[in-house]
């Protein structure tokens, strides 16, 4: 993409709509546990290891996602995700055991995910604006994924409710297809850039030696875990939870909803922010607040009006932490191989989602309850916060000599 665009511009719409089709659509997958899990017969944790192992996959692809598109292309990356995301969703829906849920909503799902989110999106929307609109487009991306949680969730509860699991999991499948069409406006964007950095002779295997040896990067892949535990558990096991708590799902599906519309706000600011302070300072407030307010929230008394209040502090917090997170490896390391670089922060992210997934499962079905995990997620969430304190956000000593040689 020789020239930037604008941020008002098809490319960018486009990539907004690809990013909350993908979250929207995954978000939705919690509405699954209880009628998938009665139908099988099965507990709470088989499932939740189906969206665990759909986590961890993603991390774990997701790197190399980011590689073939910093190499290829954004586009080719987006098409085959397209595909796999939605062969996940019909093999869910057509599975007749837990090995079928495991390869469609984990395995499958897992990469499609990888290819069409934010790892490979996100780059690309660096790349193509100019660099001084480069945060808040970061921002833009992210709020689209919030979204979609937005507007997909509302969607795929009623095509639940209507016609049942599996027929509604065959239509979400068919709006997974509809993110080929956005990903065409994307077709400029291949393995260079508007930006002079990403033209430098760096290899992928010295950008991973650079990253590997450098020990803020590993603070920030350490402090996205907490980010993804978090973000996983209340994804998965909020519906779960509200509805042992004596809610109807109307509650839930509020509560989602008010998450996905207030994390459109919280993104926003974020994108903006993270372009006028400092980033890593601006991820310590994010998290330290998160730990206060799950805090609150298990401390008093639950009703659907603090449920809602919950709701919308997570949400203004809720993906507040991609934009500073992503613009921080761009800084530090540049935009040639920001796609693999960042996909391994997201890694980790996924490794905490794993965790926070599973455990939720695994200790509601030994103990009964989800609190464990809701203490464990705040006081990881204030230990993440002085973490960030840490890390030293200027760029790496090769890009301050080339800028200095400049």
């Amino acid at each position: 993409m020789s020239q930037p665009v604008k941020l008002l511009s098809i490319a960018v719409a486009f990539a907004c709509v690809l990013l909350a089709l993908n979250f929207g659509l995954r978000s939705s997958m919690g509405f699954f546990m209880a009628p998938i899990s009665d139908e099988f017969g099965y507990g709470r944790e088989v499932f939740a290891m189906s969206l665990a192992l759909q986590n961890l996959w993603w991390g774990l692809t997701q790197p190399i996602a980011g590689a073939i598109s910093d190499r290829f292309g954004t586009l080719k990356t987006v098409l085959a995700g397209t595909v796999l995301y939605a062969l996940g969703l019909y093999v869910t829906a057509n599975a007749s055991g837990a090995a079928e849920l495991h390869i469609g909503s984990g395995f499958l799902m897992g990469m499609g995910i990888a290819a069409t989110g934010f790892g490979v999106v996100l780059p690309a929307m660096a790349r193509m604006v100019a660099p001084e609109k480069r945060a808040f487009a970061l921002g833009l991306g992210s709020a689209a994924g919030s979204a979609g949680q937005l507007l997909v969730v509302p969607v795929a509860q009623s095509f639940l409710s209507a016609y049942g699991w599996s027929s509604a999991l065959l239509l979400l499948a068919a709006c997974a297809l509809l993110m080929v069409v956005c990903a065409l406006p994307l077709a400029r964007d291949g393995a260079t850039s508007n930006n002079t950095e990403s033209n430098s002779g760096q290899t992928a295997k010295q950008a991973l030696q650079e990253a590997g040896a450098y020990s803020h990067y590993w603070l920030l892949v350490a402090g996205f875990f907490v980010c993804g535990f978090q973000l996983a558990f209340i994804t998965v096991h909020m519906p779960a939870f509200l509805s042992d708590k004596g809610f109807e799902p109307d509650v839930a599906v509020m509560s989602l909803a008010l998450i996905g519309l207030f994390n459109i706000f919280g993104c926003l600011l974020s994108g903006s922010w993270s372009g006028k302070y400092s980033k890593k300072t601006l991820l310590a407030y994010i998290y330290g607040i998160r730990a206060i307010v799950i805090a609150i929230f298990m401390l008093y008394p639950m009703t659907a009006g603090s449920v809602y209040v919950f709701a919308i502090a997570t949400g203004l917090l809720w993906l507040a932490t991609v934009p500073p997170t992503s613009g921080l490896v761009g800084q530090m390391f540049g935009l040639k191989h920001m796609g693999m670089l960042y996909g391994i922060v997201f890694l980790s992210h996924q490794v905490g989602s794993f965790c926070g997934v599973w455990l939720g499962g695994y200790l509601y079905d030994t103990t009964g309850s989800y609190d464990v995990v809701w203490w464990a997620a705040s006081a990881i969430a204030m230990v993440t916060a002085i973490i960030h304190l840490f890390i030293d956000e200027r760029p790496v000593a090769r890009l301050r000599s080339e800028t200095s040689l400049a």
